[in-house]
Parts: structure tokens; C-alpha cells; sequence
């Protein structure tokens, strides 16, 4: 007991309390571990370490998805806060201010251009730490949704999710140069996983063309597929911008007339700071550059 008449309780560990943070942020012990460059056993031993040290329950574990308890939802603000005030102390002890911010872009748009452009503005403005995660759209989408990224570049069916910026993104047939594989019957498909972007399109335009087709060659990579395209396995429904002088981009006068129901959508939330918003115009201008 202290003068106060109130038991003592040993000081809360900061580590701790990041260590819940990102449990809920991430909706999963797993993803908040790679957050933290940790394991999921540790992050775990740590959120049930705090829990010991407050006396109080602070998450419901379900099946498939971790919420906090009423005492987690208290604990989460005062967590919060203190985290910020260290990260403020540290950088004004420093005497440089950072802000690390997580980008997401899907595969095709992992080029030179991209990347020069983004290393520019990382030499502009020194105090952003960038974190850049290229993947699949889906994958990049759940993870803005869970909080793990800031600044996002997707694929989707046009309108299907309110954006910060929209374009349209004309996809093309795209076949094998020296090898091509369009007249053969049934004709075979290269493409992405089942639920994947393009597939069902790509079949429903196909079979709309009254052609018999088949799956020849599936792969969950750009890089997997147009190598399959360009070494002759089958053609696929892509970006204009994937292509390689491997590919040849086949048009109406094949009866393959390119499809216009897919945009790219730019995310990143209102409260936003100035690097995220000027990293957002970086790539909205990228964006105009490819298509004037």
C-alpha cells in the first residue's frame, strides 16, 4: 500500500502497452507480431503479461477475431496517448522529428519509374521513414482496413469502394510473342487464384466470345503469369502496363477488344498527415503521367 491507501502497481511497461496496440490495430496476434519484427508467442506473453500487472481482462479472443473488453477499450486511450507523448519526447530529444509511412501498391506498379520517383520524394523529405509493401489488391485492402498501411494503390470494379482518387484501368489480352496461343481450342488461360482480380472477368468475356477455354497455368504473382504468358502457356486479361516485348497485346481484330471494368482506387483516411497527403499527389501524378 502507498500513502494513498491505494496498492501498489508496478509502472506500465510501454512494450506492453504497444504490444496491445497493435494486437487490436492488426485484428491479429500474427500480423501485429510481423508489425513488430516479434513472434506470435511473444506478443501474446505480453498482452497477457499487462493483463496480470492491471488485473483485468482487456481482449475477447474469438474464433476468428480479437475485440478489446470494456477495461481493453480504457486501456487503449491511455495507451495510445502515452505511446504518442514517448515517440514525441524521443524525437524532440533527437532533434528531428519522423513519421513512418506504410504504402501499399499492387505488383504492376513496382517499376523503375515508380520506385525512382518514390526514392526522390524519401531524399525530399527525410523525416518519412517509407515502408512499402507491394502485393495483390485484396491482401493490400485488408491490410489498410486492419491499419496496418496509411497509403494505398488498389484494383477494383469500378465504384465498388468510395476512393480518395479513381481512374479507369483499361485491361488487354495479352499472348505470347514468339509463341501465341490464341486460336487454339479450347484456348488456355493464364491466370490468378480463384477470387482473384481478373479471372472471372477474363472467363465471362471468354466464354461471352462463345470460345471454349481452359485454366493452363495459375500463379498468385505478376511475375508468375506474364512469364507464363510470354513463354507460350496461354494468354491472360492484365494492365497495358504489364506488358514486355515478350507479350503480344492482341485487340478487336483478334475478337479480343479490351475491358473497361476496372479502376485504380487511391486510399488513405481523412485525418491523414502531410507526408501520406504528399505522397498521395506523388502518385496521383504518376497516374496522370501514364495516362494523359
Amino acid at each position: 500500500m502507498n500513502h494513498s491507501g491505494k496498492p501498489n502497481r508496478p509502472p506500465l511497461d510501454l512494450d506492453l502497452l504497444r504490444a496491445i496496440v497493435m494486437v487490436v490495430d492488426c485484428g491479429s496476434f500474427t500480423a501485429a507480431a510481423t508489425r513488430l519484427h516479434s513472434t506470435q508467442s511473444t506478443v501474446s506473453q505480453k498482452v497477457r503479461r499487462l493483463e496480470e500487472v492491471v488485473g483485468h481482462r482487456l481482449l475477447e479472443r474469438g474464433h476468428r477475431e480479437i475485440h478489446p473488453t470494456d477495461a481493453g477499450e480504457t486501456l487503449l486511450g491511455y495507451a495510445r496517448h502515452l505511446l504518442a507523448i514517448s515517440e514525441q519526447l524521443n524525437d524532440a530529444l533527437s532533434g528531428s522529428a519522423s513519421v513512418t509511412l506504410r504504402l501499399g501498391l499492387p505488383d504492376d506498379f513496382v517499376t523503375g519509374r515508380t520506385m525512382a520517383a518514390l526514392a526522390a520524394f524519401s531524399r525530399a523529405h527525410p523525416q518519412a521513414k517509407l515502408e512499402i509493401t507491394s502485393g495483390l489488391s485484396r491482401d493490400l485492402a485488408a491490410s489498410y482496413d486492419r491499419g496496418e498501411l496509411e497509403l494505398v494503390l488498389i484494383k477494383q470494379r469500378r465504384h465498388s469502394r468510395e476512393a480518395t482518387f479513381c481512374r479507369p484501368e483499361t485491361l488487354v489480352w495479352l499472348d505470347s510473342a514468339a509463341h501465341p496461343s490464341f486460336e487454339q481450342d479450347p484456348v488456355p488461360l493464364v491466370t490468378f487464384p480463384p477470387r482473384g482480380l481478373y479471372r472471372d472477368d477474363m472467363i465471362n468475356a471468354i466464354e461471352a466470345m462463345g470460345r471454349n477455354w481452359r485454366i493452363s497455368f495459375t500463379s498468385s504473382g505478376l511475375a508468375g503469369i506474364l512469364q507464363a504468358v510470354a513463354s507460350g502457356l496461354g494468354m491472360s486479361l492484365l494492365p497495358a502496363r504489364a506488358a514486355t516485348p515478350a507479350h503480344r497485346v492482341l485487340d478487336a481484330a483478334q475478337g479480343f477488344a479490351p475491358l473497361t471494368t476496372f479502376e485504380i482506387a487511391l486510399l488513405h483516411r481523412p485525418d491523414s498527415n502531410a507526408l501520406i497527403r504528399l505522397a498521395a499527389e506523388l502518385l496521383v501524378a504518376l497516374l496522370d503521367e501514364e495516362n494523359p
